[in-house]
């Protein structure tokens, strides 16, 4: 294993992530907040740890699967535990635990927060968590590779560990042009959507940090009451059609901007992704229009809720835990099935679950014909045996820590709805679920249960 590479790829996204924390502190000067001071401190140390730690280049810098797959994990890590510094050292989240936690969520474009007054934050921490949203939806690593002069050296493997589906590739020749080109399009919907926003009468800085949450489908809000604050059909529909787009595989987008449009109309996981949100938005209309005026008002909250979940951006303009219950179950479910691979996204994703379903009807083929030969193909394409047992091996992994995650929520006092749609939204990157944790609650009461579970393991053992 190349621990130098690890190193040193550690430390210059150390020096990136201390440029980075420049923005919020140029936000705070703006709004003349003095919280922008410690934004300046912790950037200044961040990037002076990361100099010093990849002062020296390594002369074999080549990377692996192992390390990629390492210097991911540990990149989030170190991510989170110096981004949440500002936030608690200007004690506008008071605890270091839910300072990280709220950070940790940002960067992972989860959306899950502790805070109970959001508005209460300054714009620069307000701009730090959206803008942590922006900067998790691609990847850190890939916007290294994107943009760093030296990260030539870096190979696919990075890409591969940073956007999770059953296969990544590259759209050009290089990884570091792949990773410039994801890049483009993804600021250059960024910035479309901030333009529409803005058109529609929303202010700039709401449509800039609505419009990274929207990207990273994040989902942090800045409003307490998320997006139905603004209470306005042209955001929710603008919105809608956005969260959907970044929930597309970029390659798709790609395709359509060198104008091989044939190529996307061929995407059968691009059929199955905007057929299950056709009919999930058709289902939970009709099950809901009797709570709402006009079937179209129906329609505006079921097709924005259904394109929030299923694209785990975790926005809200309605809350659906007063929905019947037959609403409530798609939307569970659509936290499952998540976004395509590719985009930016959470979830299982819709590729894996449609190989899945295919790779089960084939054998259940097999079981009565045991002498036939069954082929699985995926978009036109045969799928490759690794592939499934990748497939298999990442279900296995995901259902594993999904239940870990529940018994550890059911040592505690919590509800049955409240645990496990927990563990279903913070595993799949949703944000909001059902019970203590739904759409006008937060996850200040699940972390209180992580801080007792703490405390009594602690007790466990000193006594």
């Amino acid at each position: 294993m190349n621990k130098k590479m690890i190193l040193y790829t550690l430390g210059k996204m150390l020096k990136m992530e201390g440029y980075l924390l420049l923005l919020p502190f140029l936000t705070g000067v703006i709004y003349q907040e003095s919280v922008s001071i410690y934004f300046l401190i912790v950037a200044i140390s961040v990037w002076l740890l990361g100099t010093f730690i990849s002062y020296h280049k390594p002369k074999i810098h080549t990377i692996y699967a192992r390390e990629g797959f390492l210097i991911v994990a540990l990149s989030w890590f170190c991510l989170s535990l110096f981004g949440a510094f500002p936030l608690w050292t200007s004690q506008e989240i008071p605890s270091y635990i839910d300072a990280f936690f709220e950070i940790v969520s940002g960067f992972t474009t989860t959306g899950s927060s502790i805070l109970n007054d959001i508005e209460a934050l300054s714009h620069a921490s307000l701009f730090w968590r959206s803008f942590s949203h922006w900067i998790g939806g691609m990847g850190i690593l890939v916007f290294v590779v994107a943009f760093l002069p030296d990260a030539s050296g870096t190979t696919l493997h990075i890409l591969k560990a940073e956007m999770p589906g059953p296969v990544v590739g590259k759209l050009v020749s290089k990884v570091k042009m792949t990773s410039q080109l994801l890049y483009k399009i993804y600021t250059a919907l960024t910035l479309l959507e901030v333009i529409f926003l803005m058109a529609g009468g929303m202010s700039f800085f709401d449509s800039l940090l609505n419009s990274f949450a929207t990207a990273g489908t994040g989902g942090f809000a800045i409003k307490n009451s998320s997006i139905a604050f603004y209470n306005n059909a042209y955001f929710d529909m603008v919105m809608t059609v956005f969260m959907i787009l970044f929930g597309i595989n970029f390659n798709l987008i790609y395709f359509i901007l060198i104008k091989k449009i044939s190529t996307v109309f061929k995407s059968e996981e691009l059929r199955w992704y905007l057929g299950i949100i056709v009919c999930a938005t058709m289902l939970i209309t009709l099950n809901i229009m009797h709570m709402y005026p006009s079937l179209l008002e129906a329609f505006r909250y079921a097709v924005f809720q259904v394109a929030s979940v299923i694209t785990t951006t975790g926005f809200i303009t309605a809350d659906f835990a007063l929905w019947p219950f037959f609403s409530q179950i798609i939307l569970f479910l659509l936290m499952f099935v998540g976004a395509m691979a590719g985009s930016t996204g959470g979830g299982i994703k819709v590729s894996r679950i449609v190989i899945y379903i295919k790779n089960a009807f084939s054998e259940m083929k097999r079981m009565v014909h045991p002498h036939s030969v069954v082929s699985i193909k995926f978009e036109d394409q045969h799928v490759e045996p690794s592939v499934i047992n990748n497939i298999h091996t990442y279900l296995v992994s995901y259902f594993m820590v999904f239940c870990s995650s529940l018994l550890i929520l059911a040592l505690q006092n919590i509800d049955f709805t409240s645990a496990i749609t927990a563990v279903t939204t913070y595993i799949n990157n949703v944000g909001p679920g059902l019970g203590i944790v739904g759409p006008t609650g937060n996850f200040s009461n699940i972390n209180v249960v992580f801080t007792k579970f703490m405390e009594k393991i602690k007790q466990f053992f000193m006594n």
